[in-house]
């Protein structure tokens, strides 16, 4: 049976994470701090970064740790102006992959509503950096929406074509829950803005592999949690994940419920089945789970 959860409810036990080898967090984080950059991994808490670390991949967070938007379960950072770019970004991300040595790298953002393409131009920007100084290293991206502005849908097309054109190894952005939960978790994001970035990418580029993320745990229904992964295929979505929701702070949405691992495994046979190719569901599954392994 599901567990229920309040503030007193201890986690289940299968959501104790595997610990990576100190000396690998360590180095990682050295690197990062020592260059002034982020990444997701350590600004959102993953469980699983020493995990990723020690199979040589890493997401880096670009733009800064600040977003412009106040989603309900996202642990970074908010509420306040957003620092100006860094303009060595996108090298210094460059540099720690090379002297990480990481074979797979996904390339992250907050949203970035005050700048004038949404932050499109930053991911191409870096992209060509990784490319010029470690070409064998792959490079996926998981983007914002890159909504707003005049002639909003215009130029959310024209900047996802921004980051096609730089040539991502797959393009993902997460609709993160079902669409009854939308206003309440994604504050400031919307489903079917959503849908339409990943039908964007297929419609550029049909052979870039897109990706899109769920959180479970916030109260959706198994129906709602199919019905979403049925319109994923309907744009064509090539690869999922699904994970379960846990609270960073008293501040943030609380756990509706504690999927089991065995929920867990029917929701990813029924993706298998819907047609994904590439399939990631458990408790611990993020965004960028294992995410360098091939389909």
């Amino acid at each position: 049976m599901p567990q229920t959860s309040s503030p007193l409810t201890p986690l289940p036990p299968w959501l104790r994470p595997a610990i990576g080898r100190a000396s690998e967090i360590s180095t990682v984080q050295r690197i990062i701090k020592q260059r002034g950059i982020h990444t997701i991994c350590e600004e959102g808490r993953c469980p699983n970064r020493g995990e990723c670390y020690a199979n040589q991949t890493a997401t880096f967070l670009l733009m800064g740790p600040t977003c412009t938007r106040s989603c309900g379960f996202c642990q970074v950072d908010k509420g306040y102006a957003p620092m100006p770019l860094d303009p060595e970004e996108p090298q210094k991300v460059a540099e720690s992959v090379a002297l990480l040595g990481l074979r797979y790298v996904v390339l992250t953002s907050v949203a970035r509503d005050d700048l004038p393409d949404k932050g499109a131009s930053w991911f191409a920007q870096t992209i060509a950096a990784i490319r010029d100084r470690q070409p064998g290293t792959q490079v996926e991206v998981l983007t914002p929406d890159f909504w707003g502005g005049d002639g909003a849908a215009v130029q959310q097309r024209q900047r996802v074509a921004t980051v096609v054109a730089a040539g991502p190894a797959c393009y993902n952005h997460n609709v993160e829950t079902v669409a009854r939960l939308q206003g309440p978790v994604r504050r400031g994001g919307r489903y079917d803005r959503s849908l339409a970035v990943l039908q964007q990418v297929k419609a550029l580029a049909p052979h870039i592999p897109t990706k899109s993320g769920l959180m479970v745990g916030h109260g959706e229904t198994e129906d709602e949690i199919i019905a979403t992964l049925k319109d994923l295929r309907a744009v064509a979505c090539d690869r999922v994940t699904i994970g379960q929701y846990l609270r960073p702070s008293l501040d943030h949405l609380p756990v509706q419920r504690y999927w089991t691992p065995e929920e867990f495994n029917r929701l990813g046979a029924i993706a298998r089945d819907l047609g994904f190719s590439h399939v990631r569901s458990g408790p611990l599954v993020r965004s960028s789970y294992h995410a360098g392994e091939s389909p």
